[in-house]
């Protein structure tokens, strides 16, 4: 969901350019592809009010405090990711 939620805002920021538009995303493209969605449930934020501040960006923070509490690997470019000691995929 923080992933979908940081879309929507830079979606509506003009930030990011949806050829086939936001609903698409939302909907039809999550259930085609399979996608499980992660709700944001209180251990996560949790662990994010335990983050070092390696990196600013809300999301990110988010989405690490997620891969931290429920022990998942996230799938990621960003090299700062590595310092909170979880496994990036990418």
């Amino acid at each position: 969901m923080a992933s979908l939620w940081e879309i929507t805002i830079k979606h509506n920021l003009g930030k990011l350019e949806l050829r086939n538009g936001l609903q698409n995303v939302l909907t039809d493209h999550i259930l085609s592809n399979g996608f499980d969605l992660l709700s944001i449930e209180t251990g996560h934020l949790l662990e994010l009010s335990r983050l070092p501040m390696h990196h600013r960006d809300p999301f990110d923070r988010l989405l690490i405090a997620q891969a931290k509490s429920d022990n998942l690997s996230i799938c990621s470019a960003d090299r700062v990711f590595a310092g909170y000691g979880i496994q990036a995929i990418w």
